[in-house]
């Protein structure tokens, strides 16, 4: 699927989200287009290291396009998943010490001649029985319809107060006392005896003695 429409061409930073991702969807346009909106807040650059911060209340794939146009990951510790179900994001900006929290606040807004269409289709595919060609088609239809509305239609923006999430931890690694395999000594866990464990081997350990 080159393109959400045959009149609409996909911007080039939405192209790299949907290579990072590996596929368009109505997921990752929600993430596309709440990036957006605090890059323009913010007047944000993508993160480098932990200064740009994103909390997600869920694990959809709205979370890679915030990765990709943010520069937030998991590995550098500022990307942060709550995963409440809900779809909505804060971003924090740690130079300016500026946080916005995004919620999606409607359901899809179609036009008349697309609303049956819609209504139909999302009928079929919520009772398993929509073929392929019916699921993309919906697909379509919820992409097209999240990219051309204006963004306050789709979420409200609250500016909320800034609470600078720690800094990814640091700490050296010491085998475990049980199985030997190095671990973060700030996440080992104290045994009985006084030996410290990974926290699999601890539990095995209250298991087995339980």
């Amino acid at each position: 699927m080159p393109n959400t429409d045959s009149k609409r061409k996909m911007p080039d930073d939405l192209k790299r989200c949907v290579r990072f991702h590996g596929h368009i969807c109505p997921g990752l346009v929600y993430g596309y287009r709440v990036a957006k909106e605090a890059i323009k807040l913010m007047k944000l650059k993508r993160a480098v290291d932990e200064e740009v911060v994103a909390v997600c209340e869920n694990d959809s794939c709205a979370v890679d396009a915030l990765q990709v146009l943010l520069g937030t990951a998991a590995g550098k510790g500022n990307l942060i998943i709550k995963d409440f179900g809900k779809n909505a994001y804060t971003v924090l900006n740690r130079t300016k010490r500026q946080a916005y929290r995004f919620s999606r606040k409607t359901r899809y807004n179609y036009k008349s001649k697309d609303k049956s269409t819609f209504d139909r289709l999302e009928t079929v595919v919520a009772a398993g029985t929509a073929s392929e060609n019916e699921r993309r088609k919906l697909k379509r239809l919820k992409m097209n319809d999240l990219l051309a509305r204006p963004f306050e239609e789709i979420f409200t923006t609250t500016e909320v107060s800034f609470n600078e999430p720690l800094y990814a931890p640091l700490a050296p690694s010491e085998p475990c006392a049980v199985c030997g395999e190095m671990t973060m000594a700030a996440k080992m866990v104290k045994l009985s005896d006084g030996r410290k464990a990974c926290i699999p081997c601890s539990q095995e350990r209250v298991s087995r003695e339980a």
